[in-house]
């Protein structure tokens, strides 16, 4: 694969990195601060917020400006955001410094991954796009336990000051691989159009079933421990293996959907994955039932369950692509948003469930979320069908 497709996985491992890893910080910096953990941890809200609601405006606004221009910016952004961070002596300055990353994270991460699927052979975008995304599962695995490591260690400060070099590193690396030629730049659709090809049922079903999926997947992830406690009375040993064999499971699985959505197509690869999570969630929510569980059961149900969270993302965004049309960065940049807002939603609902029904009954809110994305694909893919069928008839017409 060419060199500029892993130099886009290391763009996408260092924005995702620089979002997650504030959480690992968290005491270090309240403490210097003088601010509560609670308050710190707006610093991780505020950031996956400004991404959600600035990524399609960036898409739009910065639609003729050429890739390479807009990694620049970006990342030279970033770096000086990140820079200044590790100077901020006030909680106020830090806030905003996360919210300028936040902007220049949402106006690249969309770019990214279309990037990637508008120089993928046709018969990989799947797996081009599953690279990228390589990017988002190693941030989880590698990059958080790494600034975590670096900030207990040399301080937080020292987090944000490796942050920035990692994305120069990673600016260093767009620059000298990605090809002048065909890089973006060019006269965009309308902004009628656009919102034309957002709106479109297939494309809008779509964006939903994913941010309904996100939040199923996340309310599980954030709430992981609590049920485990619950079902196994699990140690704190036993849930750092559950989590690190989901990560790694997500990593291979990654790869796998993207193999699947080319070899399949998108539409087959996403209601196999969906379906699974569906039915896993059905299983962990009848466990709790049968409690107590050994662990050997729930980490290798655990480990499946992370593979097939991670499985959908190359299918979600090769469908958008394909089906969007000249309007692809843009519904991409809504995925974006939608998976930021899953996430934000996942903690909320995940939250409240274990508040009011308790941990044991997570799987089952979580199966209820994955049925109803598998029912909102399935009209999406219905209305495309439609799309498709109508499509002979207005040309002879």
């Amino acid at each position: 694969m060419p060199a500029w497709l892993f130099a886009l996985l290391a763009a996408a491992f260092v924005l995702y990195t620089d979002d997650y890893v504030i959480a690992g910080v968290l005491p270090e910096i309240a403490r210097d601060l003088d601010v509560s953990e609670a308050q710190a941890g707006q610093l991780v809200t505020v950031f996956s917020l400004t991404v959600a609601l600035a990524a399609p405006v960036a898409a739009v606004a910065l639609a003729r400006v050429s890739r390479r221009r807009l990694f620049a910016a970006s990342f030279l952004t970033f770096v000086a955001a990140n820079l200044m961070a590790a100077t901020a002596d006030g909680f106020g300055f830090l806030l905003a410094l996360r919210i300028v990353a936040a902007l220049a994270a949402a106006a690249t991460t969309p770019a990214v991954f279309a990037h990637a699927a508008e120089r993928a052979p046709e018969s990989h975008i799947g797996r081009y796009v599953a690279v990228v995304a390589l990017g988002v599962t190693g941030s989880i695995a590698a990059g958080v336990p790494i600034g975590t490591w670096i900030g207990g260690h040399f301080g937080w400060r020292a987090t944000f000051v490796s942050m920035a070099v990692a994305g120069a590193a990673a600016l260093a690396f767009l620059l000298g691989t990605l090809p002048r030629e065909h890089d973006g730049a060019g006269e965009p659709p309308s902004i009628r159009e656009q919102m034309r090809a957002l709106a479109a049922a297939p494309v809008s079903l779509g964006l939903m079933a994913n941010c309904v999926l996100m939040t199923g997947s996340m309310m599980m992830l954030t709430y992981m421990a609590p049920y485990l406690d619950a079902v196994s009375e699990a140690s704190v040993d036993q849930r750092a293996l559950s989590f690190s064999l989901s990560g790694f499971a997500g990593i291979v699985c990654i790869w796998a959907g993207g193999r699947a959505a080319d070899r399949w197509g998108p539409d087959r690869s996403l209601v196999a994955g969906i379906g699974v999570f569906t039915g896993i969630m059905a299983f962990l929510g009848v466990l709790y039932a049968a409690r107590p569980v050994p662990f050997s059961v729930l980490v290798v149900v655990g480990t499946v369950w992370g593979g097939t969270a991670f499985w959908n993302s190359p299918a979600i965004q090769a469908r958008l692509y394909l089906l969007a049309g000249p309007a692809a960065a843009q519904a991409l940049a809504l995925n974006t948003s939608g998976t930021y807002l899953g996430v934000a939603l996942g903690g909320a609902v995940g939250g409240l469930t274990v508040s009011t029904l308790g941990a044991g009954l997570l799987p089952v809110v979580a199966a209820v979320l994955g049925l109803s994305a598998l029912v909102l694909l399935a009209l999406a893919i219905g209305a495309s069908k439609k799309v498709a069928g109508s499509q002979p008839a207005v040309a002879q017409g």
